[in-house]
């Protein structure tokens, strides 16, 4: 198969290169970066990839990078027509779908596909960037940096020397650049990337296919769930991103991914590509008992009110139903995750581990004196850090997970503080109507009662928790007003406020004035908004961002002191949303005493946990009529549907979406989850645990073609088969 396609490196690159060690890395942990890849090509091509590292990665010919999509904010897509269709996540398409979804037309239970390309719905404010290229430039930004700098000082440097850079690596190009700091600012890299504003929904699954197994199965495995949907890139002319026109035409790609239909056994090679989000591998011991002990413990704890909350009068309405399901969504994966994050690094004694590194640090670091205190100073930094760590998860679980009246009262900001200028400026009735538009979503999609009942179940939490002085004031009229009483204090806000109750929000803006404005300025729930977002900025936010500051300076010293001091030991950077590679091989785990867990899923477990009176459990009668037809077409394999399959792969958030590949760079399946027991691979890996999930390419085209009848897409796809295994010799790869 053809793909279309001075000094040594600075500390951490320098040490991946010279310490590799194959018995190490068939760990299969570790996020690299694609412009390191030359260093692991070997132990790669060993276990099982038949491509070159510029294969993957170049700047010079179109490669495995250029069908690797940054998905809106925080998913990840890949190429796979030369007409610029893109494939991920159906829960990274949820939300779009959702916007997308009526009573009349429910794509969220129907699915949807286009029959045309004039059929494809436009989806403003959806993005999908392309890296063009990525550069060391650690050398440059050292140059910024002076012995005695303060963090602060030194987070100015580097955005000046970062802007600077950025803006000369782009200039006559459409293309963005960013620098970013790998592992706490020992090392930094210029990112060049070209976005594409104009993505179109093309076909999706109906969520009992889609979301198949819910919140229950989330995060577990066997999985048979379908997650996928379809959207398409579209370019303006001379093939370059381009806001929305009906005269956008759809995207010629540097790279677009074969697709391999002939299907993975166990032991495969296999390769992930995509933008994982974080993780925090060099987290010391006293900060992973912090997280173990009170921050996941704290999520936990609020989000389950909210679902509870939630789910209750989701079962009770299917217009409720329709109108929740993304934020319920949005609630419950943390909340399932965490919950398994606590219990695998409880399992793995991460504390414990931690500590035993922690004192042979110690030892290897005596006679090291930029060593010899970071250990204690980060154990004091952590210790003054952990209340206003509480205070700030409290902030999001409360502002922008919990009820939504807050940040709806926020959006009207503008015109209560500003309403006079935009009078004189001749913009209020602009800001008039924009807010009226702002509105007609919001209320289409909200139940005041359900937001209240949140709000209440909250609140109590939040208060509970919250330091002294790092909760708003305002609070304080619970005890003084209402006699301590919650309720009716949620009560009040409710029965009071214009933003909880649309007739009296499109009246307040119809009939604005100065005298409204004062109204809304004074409204319970505008006011509360402020009081808690006055008191995160000013109480919070400034101590919590110079502790962090510091906290960060010190794992500069604590990280590169680890790469030094245990060379014997492979290291790479933290997830930080930027492309990352990882390997391993399909395979299933035995992550506890008597749990065996296989690494295929079919068609027949979905048959198997059908149950029409459970709705995670739900499966369309055409999904059951194609099951007993056997009517697979030529995706089925040994008179069975594939459906999911585990591999060793290391990802976490933001590798939603990502393509799994085998050894030639052609698309076997798409990731969308990893097993519970793995959770906690963000701070600690566990080879013997850790698995990723991904819905099987083949499960994906089924649905496509035989389900929805989407024959077209699949006529654009390039299917190929498992060809016999090629010898590893120079094979004509480039263009």
């Amino acid at each position: 198969m053809k793909l279309h396609g001075s000094r040594p490196f600075h500390l951490f690159i320098f040490l991946v290169i010279t310490t590799i060690c194959p018995a190490v890395l068939r760990a299969h942990e570790g996020m690299w970066l694609p412009t390191l890849l030359k260093a692991i090509e070997g132990d790669m091509q060993s276990e099982g990839l038949q491509l070159t590292a510029e294969d993957i990665y170049s700047i010079n010919h179109g490669s495995l990078k250029d069908a690797v999509v940054l998905f809106g904010g925080g998913c990840t897509a890949e190429v796979i027509s030369n007409q610029g269709l893109i494939l991920t996540n159906h829960h990274c398409g949820y939300g779009t779908i959702q916007r997308h979804s009526t009573l009349e037309h429910n794509y969220l239970r129907d699915g949807f596909r286009a029959a045309t390309l004039a059929d494809e719905i436009p989806s403003p404010g959806l993005t999908a960037t392309f890296i063009v290229r990525m550069e060391d430039v650690t050398a440059r930004m050292q140059e910024a940096f002076k012995a005695g700098m303060t963090e602060e000082e030194r987070d100015a440097a580097a955005r000046t020397a970062g802007e600077a850079l950025a803006t000369g690596a782009v200039a006559g190009t459409g293309h963005k650049a960013v620098v970013r700091p790998f592992n706490f600012g020992n090392s930094w890299y210029l990112i060049v990337s070209e976005t594409f504003t104009d993505v179109r929904l093309v076909a999706t699954p109906p969520s009992a296919i889609g979301k198949f197994g819910g919140d229950t199965d989330n995060w577990v495995w066997p999985r048979h769930t379908g997650d996928f949907s379809v959207f398409r890139i579209y370019a303006g002319p001379g093939n370059v991103p381009a806001d929305y026109s009906a005269e956008n035409a759809p995207l010629k790609p540097r790279h677009s991914l074969p697709i391999n239909v002939g299907g993975v056994k166990e032991g495969d090679f296999a390769m992930i590509f995509g933008f994982p989000g974080s993780t925090q591998r060099y987290l010391p011991s006293f900060a992973v008992e912090q997280v173990v002990d009170v921050i996941d413990p704290l999520r936990i704890g609020m989000r389950t009110a909210s679902l509870n909350v939630i789910n209750a009068a989701m079962l009770g309405s299917e217009r409720v139903k329709l109108q929740y399901a993304g934020k319920q969504s949005r609630i419950s994966n943390g909340w399932k995750k965490w919950q398994g994050e606590v219990q695998g690094l409880k399992a793995l004694d991460a504390v414990g581990l931690k500590t035993s590194l922690e004192e042979e640090f110690t030892k290897r670091a005596a006679g090291r004196p930029e060593y010899a205190e970071v250990l204690g100073t980060l154990a004091g930094l952590y210790k003054e850090y952990l209340p206003y760590a509480v205070a700030r998860e409290l902030f999001v679980e409360m502002v922008y997970m919990g009820p939504e009246f807050l940040r709806f009262a926020d959006g009207h900001r503008k015109l209560i503080e500003q309403h006079g200028r935009l009078r004189e400026d001749g913009q209020l009735e602009a800001e008039l109507a924009k807010l009226r538009t702002a509105a007609h979503g919001f209320f289409n999609n909200y139940v005041s009662q359900v937001d209240q009942d949140v709000f209440g179940a909250l609140l109590p939490i939040y208060r509970k928790h919250a330091a002294p002085g790092l909760s708003p004031a305002e609070l304080n009229v619970i005890d003084t007003r209402y006699g301590g009483s919650t309720d009716r204090y949620v009560q009040a806000i409710f029965s009071k406020s214009l933003f909880t109750d649309s007739t009296r929000l499109y009246r307040a803006l119809d009939r604005f004035s100065p005298k409204v404005a004062r109204q809304m300025a004074n409204d319970p729930a505008y006011t509360l908004m402020r009081a808690f977002t006055t008191n995160f900025m000013e109480q919070v936010r400034p101590r919590h961002g110079l502790l962090s500051d510091d906290i960060e300076g010190a794992m500069r010293t604590w990280s590169r002191g680890l790469m030094e001091l245990f060379p014997e030991k492979t290291w790479w950077p933290d997830a930080n949303s930027t492309l990352r590679l990882s390997y391993g091989k399909v395979e299933g785990a035995e992550p506890r005493d008597g749990i065996v867990y296989r690494p295929f899923t079919t068609l027949e477990g979905v048959m198997e946990k059908m149950d029409p009176s459970e709705p995670d459990f739900e499966v369309p009668q055409k999904l059951i009529d194609l099951y007993q037809a056997k009517d697979y077409g030529p995706y089925g394999a040994d008179g069975e549907m594939p459906v999911c399959f585990l591999s060793s792969l290391h990802t976490t958030g933001g590798n939603s979406g990502s393509p799994i590949l085998n050894g030639r760079g052609e698309l076997i399946g798409l990731n969308f989850d990893r097993m519970w027991e793995s959770t906690m691979s963000d701070i600690l890996f566990d080879p013997a645990k850790c698995r990723n999930i991904s819905v099987d390419i083949r499960y994906v085209l089924f649905i496509l073609d035989k389900y929805l009848g989407a024959s077209r897409l699949i006529d654009e796809m390039e299917l190929v088969s498992a060809p016999d295994p090629m010898p590893m010799i120079d094979l004509p790869l480039h263009r």
